[in-house]
């Protein structure tokens, strides 16, 4: 009797501590999850930010008059900076702002790094 009671107490044991390994194994399974949907916020906020970007330059480059090739564009988090190595207009620079403005997802733009002639 005493060996079935040891037994039964011993399965009971390795039984409860398979149980706590299987349940902590399930917690740290679903805590990645939890952090992949802000991953995922991240990678929509990334995508939309690239997205705005190349919207903005096809724009410029499409745009008559304005020297899309040379201005560089960066968006961070829907804000829209503008660069340029050479030097554009005043006018120029008003119509880069303004296509920039108008893309959807875009919340600022900044164009202190345009060049002004």
């Amino acid at each position: 009797m005493k060996k079935f009671a040891i037994a039964a107490a011993t399965a009971t044991a390795l039984t409860l501590t398979m149980a706590n390994a299987a349940f902590a194994q399930t917690q740290a399974t679903q805590a990645p999850m939890v952090l992949a949907a802000g991953e995922v916020t991240q990678a929509k906020e990334a995508t939309s930010d690239t997205w705005i970007t190349t919207k903005v330059k096809a724009d410029l480059v499409t745009e008559k008059g304005i020297p899309g090739t040379d201005i560089k564009v960066e968006t961070n988090k829907g804000v829209v900076s503008l660069s340029s190595t050479t030097a554009v207009t005043d006018s120029q620079k008003d119509v880069a702002v303004a296509i920039a403005k108008k893309i959807k997802g875009v919340k600022a733009v900044s164009a202190d790094g345009l060049k002004a002639e």
